[in-house]
């Protein structure tokens, strides 16, 4: 099972991104690989935070259109969403801990507690979460 940051999930929207068709293909190729998509709460409303927000995309979408993006994930029976097990909070501490600050990587700490708690890889744009111990991360980029 494959778990998508928000920057995948935008970046596969964003036909104008320079990391569009990237991300498009990582997330076409999770859906259709066994175990799916794992998807996050807490992504799926960054993805419509930023995607209806002038200067992420130069044409932000209408809230309804994002919307209507999260519902089709989520429609697909190929897609999970994940939530926190009774073991979450042991989990993100020991990654908070371990990287020695809070702050900006707590909502990255979260994603990776949710992909090590449900077996699944993270896949992101961001190298920060290369700083998780015990975290399958699969980097998109470069």
């Amino acid at each position: 099972m494959k778990l998508p940051d928000v920057n995948v999930l935008l970046f596969a929207v964003n036909k104008v991104s320079v990391e569009h068709e990237q991300a498009r293909s990582s997330l076409e190729s999770a859906f259709n690989q066994p175990g799916g998509v794992g998807l996050a709460w807490v992504a799926l409303l960054g993805f419509v935070r930023l995607a209806t927000r002038r200067g992420v995309f130069s044409k932000p979408l209408k809230v309804e259109d994002a919307l209507s993006v999260v519902q089709a994930w989520l429609a697909d029976p190929r897609a999970t969403v994940l939530h926190p097990t009774e073991r979450h909070a042991r989990v993100l501490a020991r990654l908070l801990i371990a990287a020695g600050t809070g702050g900006n990587l707590t909502t990255d700490a979260h994603l990776a507690a949710l992909a090590i708690e449900h077996g699944a890889t993270l896949v992101s744009f961001d190298r920060d979460f290369e700083r998780f111990s015990g975290l399958a991360f699969e980097a998109l980029g470069a």
